[in-house]
C-alpha cells in the first residue's frame, strides 16, 4: 500500500524529466506536454532562464521570512502593476492563497459578506475558495461552507440583475472558466458585471490563477474585456513550475490590509521571487505576446480544420477546449496519452489544450495529427 493519500487520480505514465514541450516517463517514452502542468510551466520545461536563476538564487539565500523586506517582491510587484491601474501586490505561494487574501481584502474593506461567483467556477479547495467554486463536487463531503456565497449561472445577465444590491461587497469570476468547461466570459455579460459595480460600489474581483501571465495571448486577460478589476489572483504561470501566487489591488486598498490583517511564512520568499522575476521579463515582453497570439491563431485554424465539424473550439490564446458535445472525453485523453500526447480535461466533456507559451506550430502539428486519429 502506498504511503500516500488517495485523493489524486493518478496516471498510469510517471514523467520524470522534461525540456520545452517535450517530457519523458520512467521506461524512456516521450510526449507531448500539451497539460503544462495545469497551465503552470508558462516558458516550457528547464527553460534555462529560469534553471538560471533559480540555481543563482539558491547560493545565496532561499528563506529569511517577511519580517524583512525582500528587494525581490519590489521588483516582481512593480513588473506586474507596471502599465495597470493596480497599485499594489500581496505574495503567496498558489491560487488558493491568492484567493482567500481576495475574499478577506473585499470583506474586511467594505464591510460587507455577501459575495457573488457563478456556476462551474473553480477558485481552490481551501474553505473559502472552495465555498466561492461553482461546483458541487468540490464540495461534498465537508459539511457546512462559509456563508454568504451567491452561486449564479454564468454570463446570465438576468440572473445577476436580480441579485445586485447594497449588501453585495464583491464580483468574484474568472475570464475564463479553465476548470468549468473553458467557458468565456461573453462582451455583454462583462458589461452587466462593469455596470453593477460601478452603480452599487461593488469591489470585482477577477480570478486570473489560470488566464494570467500571458496565457491568452495577453499579459492578463480582463485586458481583452471592458472590465477593470479592483482586485486580481496569479499563480500557476507566475512561477513557470515554482509555487507561487500573488494578489494585485488597487490603491484604494492599501490601507486595509495593514499590519498583521493577513500573511504568510514562505509566500514571496527569495526563490520564488528569483524564477516569477525570470519568467516575466519573458513572457510580458510585446513580441512574446505577439509570438502567443500568433501561434494561438495557428492552433485554432489547425484545429478547425482538421477535427470534424461536430467539436466546437473555444477558448483564447493557448487556453483551448475542443467541446465534444455530450460525449465524456475521459477515454479521449487515455487514448491521446497512449499516442504521446499529454491532455487534461475541463468538465466531463472537453479536452482542455494548455502547452506551454513557448510551444512551436510543429509542434502543434504533431499534436492536431493525434487528436485527429482520436477524435473521428
Amino acid at each position: 500500500m502506498s504511503a500516500l493519500f488517495g485523493n489524486y487520480g493518478k496516471r498510469r505514465s510517471q514523467i520524470v524529466k522534461g525540456q520545452g514541450t517535450i517530457v519523458e516517463d520512467s521506461t524512456g517514452k516521450q510526449y507531448l506536454d500539451f497539460t503544462s502542468g495545469i497551465a503552470v510551466v508558462s516558458l516550457g520545461h528547464a527553460h534555462p532562464a529560469i534553471v538560471q536563476a533559480l540555481q543563482d538564487q539558491s547560493e545565496k539565500l532561499w528563506h529569511i521570512s517577511n519580517l524583512f523586506g525582500i528587494p525581490g517582491q519590489e521588483k516582481v510587484a512593480q513588473k506586474l502593476i507596471d502599465n495597470t491601474h493596480f497599485a499594489h501586490a500581496f505574495f503567496c505561494n498558489s491560487g488558493a492563497e491568492a484567493n482567500e487574501a481576495a475574499i478577506k481584502l473585499a470583506r474586511k474593506h467594505t464591510g460587507k459578506n455577501h459575495i457573488i461567483t457563478f456556476e462551474k467556477s473553480f477558485h481552490g479547495r481551501t474553505f473559502g475558495a472552495m465555498s466561492a467554486t461553482g461546483q458541487g463536487k468540490v464540495h461534498n463531503g465537508f459539511g457546512p461552507l462559509v456563508e454568504k456565497f451567491t452561486i449564479l449561472p454564468f454570463n446570465d445577465v438576468a440572473a445577476l440583475e436580480a441579485v445586485i444590491d447594497d449588501s453585495v461587497a464583491a464580483i468574484m469570476l474568472e475570464m475564463i472558466q479553465g476548470e468549468g468547461g473553458v467557458n468565456s466570459v461573453s462582451a455583454e455579460f462583462a458589461a452587466a458585471i462593469a455596470k453593477a459595480c460601478d452603480d452599487k460600489g461593488i469591489l470585482l474581483i477577477v480570478d486570473e490563477v489560470q488566464t494570467g501571465i500571458g496565457r491568452t495571448g495577453t499579459r492578463y486577460a480582463f485586458e481583452q474585456t471592458v472590465l477593470k478589476p479592483h482586485i486580481m489572483t496569479l499563480a500557476k504561470g507566475l512561477g513557470g513550475g515554482f509555487p507561487v501566487g500573488a494578489m494585485l489591488g488597487t490603491a484604494e486598498l492599501h490601507a486595509t490590509f495593514s499590519p498583521g490583517t493577513h500573511g504568510t511564512t514562505f509566500g514571496g520568499n527569495p526563490l520564488a521571487m528569483s524564477v516569477a522575476e525570470a519568467v516575466l521579463s519573458h513572457v510580458f515582453e510585446p513580441s512574446f505576446l505577439q509570438q502567443i497570439q500568433g501561434v494561438s491563431a495557428y492552433f485554432v485554424a489547425q484545429l478547425k480544420e482538421q477535427l470534424p465539424s461536430s467539436y466546437s473550439i473555444q477558448g483564447q490564446g493557448l487556453l483551448l477546449g475542443v467541446g465534444c458535445g455530450e460525449t465524456e472525453v475521459a477515454s479521449y485523453i487515455v487514448a491521446a496519452e497512449e499516442s504521446g500526447l499529454l491532455l487534461v480535461g475541463a468538465g466531463p466533456n472537453v479536452i482542455r489544450l494548455l502547452p506551454p507559451l513557448t510551444v512551436t506550430k510543429e509542434e502543434i502539428d504533431e499534436a492536431v495529427a493525434i487528436l485527429k486519429t482520436i477524435l473521428h
